[in-house]
């Protein structure tokens, strides 16, 4: 019974010990952030995905100058009330405040490598009449 107690101790490390790591390299790379910044753009797209995991998923429109072509900006959302924010204001000019994660070992957490972790309306009528009124 010891020779077999000995096996099972031993096969319970070998599968403890690498879940253990995976854990820990997990947990790392959800906690240490490579950069972060804001992008400021429209949103055009917010979604809810994924079979098992659920997270928001979405596309931030940057356009630098009218005539070029529109670059996009893939980001994800782990807070349900930061993407209930950015659903309030799909189609108007935003900043997105955002967090890059690399490493990440599974979409469990995100489809990408940028986490949002705030926005703010650039879209605000009140702020455009005070620059026409400032140039007139």
């Amino acid at each position: 019974m010891g020779a077999v107690a000995k096996l099972f101790k031993y096969l319970f490390l070998l599968v403890l010990i690498p879940i253990g790591l995976f854990a820990l390299y997990t947990w790392a790379t959800i906690t240490w952030v490579y950069s972060s910044g804001e992008r400021a753009g429209y949103v055009q797209k917010l979604s809810l995905k994924g079979w098992v995991c659920k997270t928001y998923e979405g596309e931030l429109v940057l356009v630098s100058m009218p005539g070029t072509q529109a670059e996009k900006f893939y980001f994800s959302v782990r807070n349900k009330a930061v993407a209930q924010r950015i659903n309030e204001t799909v189609g108007k000019r935003v900043r997105l405040i955002y967090e890059e994660h690399v490493g990440v070992p599974t979409t469990c957490f995100g489809e990408t490598r940028h986490f949002v972790t705030g926005v703010e309306l650039l879209d605000n009528p009140q702020i455009e009449m005070l620059q026409k009124d400032a140039l007139e």
